[in-house]
């Protein structure tokens, strides 16, 4: 890898991954858990004299920095990284196997969220860990969507850009390297991303979480990784309003507009003529109204009433678990058990599931198809409708309007048949490698490609043990995970003669 001019960029990432680890280090020792701290602290030791080892013996290196080299090094960071962030955690649990804790850590890194480790038997740091692996991950997804993903027409960028999907662009400077748009992206976005997590953080705390669940809370909403040390919202002090302080700040996983503010030639009201935004409310609103529906008709049939308090908690839980969702970040309301175990919806996995696929905005930390690519397929329908009416009829408002309904369209339905095809291949390989029965298939692969690990645990009938998995079951889940968070375009698009060339 190191010939392809991924040397640095990887072995930056080690570097800031080992600093890390102290941070956990630092809390275990203040709550006197001193072999945690040894476990993170010893850990950290360990990958800094890595990093130290592994920079010097490239530093005369000649390397070209090409957008290729680096597609090739988030593939890397993906799957290599985690080898080393599962150290502390398999030092850290007593009779934890190092495989559990790297799937512990593809989970993280990838904002999926799932958990194949007992969380009772986890202590505070290790749930502080994977909160901040997780937080990591988002950021990395940030910058690279942005500076990587973008001038290659990748990651959603497909849909709106002219270029061919995995080449540069015209808008892209050639001038300009790779390397040197992360440098610039990830001093740009990471004011914006801690601040973000500081607000929601404070926030969350005089709402009355502690400290500690605070943080790991707003750590995982801000990357969408539905990571908690207390079983999620069920857990959290701060109640009502801590799950609408997360809801308003789950928002900036809906559209890039609402943080990038480059994106917005309009300035904020950008916002009221976004697509992805309005799509997002209108799919929250219909699931919504779904819900209700459907407790209206339980209802009926049961002869229970309805009080207007209990109306408006169901909404609520209903209104929150959907947006969680959705943006794939899988916290669940309070409400929520309450209100299916009231109406008789045992598993709603079904909405769920969909939701989850469809996924947040284009350049967030969200996963699953994106709003922007159904955007488009949508108005590529609309567009045919009138073609019906109106054989002769030009659709578009000049050449940005046509190529978004052509070439948009057409590059968001082949990401669809690929999204589709890649989750019956792995299906497949659950029931074959792994004996899992369709149901479990389907909510695991799903919960993988679309990066929202809670979905194992709500969406079916029962929750699922990952524990009983096999390591073949395992590694193809790791596969499935990275593979979600990537996206098959950019791995197919590795395979491009052209790309190389």
């Amino acid at each position: 890898m190191l010939r392809l001019g991924d040397a640095p960029f990887i072995v930056s990432l080690m570097g800031l991954a080992g600093l890390s680890m102290l941070l956990p280090a630092a809390h275990a020792l203040a709550i006197d858990d001193h072999p945690t701290s040894r476990a993170f602290f010893y850990a950290a030791l360990l990958s800094g004299l890595l990093f130290l080892m592994v920079a010097l013996a490239i530093s005369g290196m000649r390397i070209r920095s090409l957008g290729r080299s680096h597609l090739v090094s988030i593939v890397g960071c993906m799957v290599l990284l985690p080898l080393m962030l599962a150290v502390p955690v398999a030092e850290a649990v007593p009779g934890t196997a190092f495989v559990d804790a790297y799937v512990e850590m593809v989970s993280s890194i990838t904002t999926t969220g799932l958990t194949i480790l007992n969380p009772d038997t986890l202590p505070p740091s290790a749930h502080l860990w994977r909160a901040q692996v997780g937080w990591m991950g988002g950021f990395f997804i940030w910058v690279v969507a942005i500076a990587i993903l973008s001038p290659l027409s990748l990651g959603g960028f497909e849909v709106t850009s002219g270029a061919e999907i995995g080449q540069q662009g015209q808008s892209a400077s050639l001038s300009v390297s790779p390397s040197t748009r992360l440098r610039r992206y990830a001093l740009r976005l990471f004011p914006v991303y801690g601040g973000l997590t500081l607000v929601l953080w404070l926030s969350l705390f005089l709402a009355g979480d502690s400290a500690f669940v605070a943080l790991c809370h707003a750590m995982s909403t801000i990357a969408t990784s539905g990571i908690s040390p207390v079983g999620g919202m069920e857990g959290s002090e701060a109640g009502p309003l801590g799950e609408f302080i997360i809801l308003v700040f789950l928002v900036f996983a809906l559209s890039r507009l609402t943080f990038a503010r480059e994106e917005r030639p309009r300035g904020w009201r950008s916002l009221l003529v976004d697509p992805e935004l309005r799509l997002g409310l209108v799919l929250v609103l219909v699931a919504v109204a779904l819900l209700l529906l459907w407790n209206w008709i339980a209802s009926l049939e049961t002869g229970s009433g309805m009080s207007l308090s209990d109306g408006l908690r169901k909404l609520w839980g209903a209104l929150f678990t959907v947006a969680s969702f959705l943006t794939t970040t899988g916290f669940v309301a309070e409400e929520w058990n309450a209100a299916r175990a009231w109406s008789g919806l045992s598993a709603p996995g079904v909405l769920l599931l969909g939701l989850a696929l469809l996924g947040g905005g284009v350049a967030t930390t969200a996963g699953g198809v994106k709003l922007l690519r159904v955007y488009a397929l949508y108005q590529h329908g609309v567009r045919e409708m009138e073609k019906l009416v109106q054989p002769s009829s030009i659709g578009g408002s000049g050449r940005q309007g046509r190529r978004f309904r052509r070439q948009g369209a057409y590059a968001a339905w082949v990401f669809c048949m690929l999204f589709a095809l890649s989750c019956s291949v792995v299906m497949t390989g659950f029931s074959l490698i792994g004996g899992l029965g369709l149901e479990d298939s389907l909510i695991l692969t799903i919960a993988a490609f679309s990066t929202t690990g809670p979905l194992i645990e709500i969406a079916g009938s029962v929750p699922m043990d990952l524990a009983s998995l096999g390591n073949a079951a395992l590694g193809l889940l790791c596969a499935a995970m990275v593979l979600g968070r990537l996206e098959t375009l950019a791995l197919i698009a590795l395979l491009n003669p052209d790309f190389w060339r």
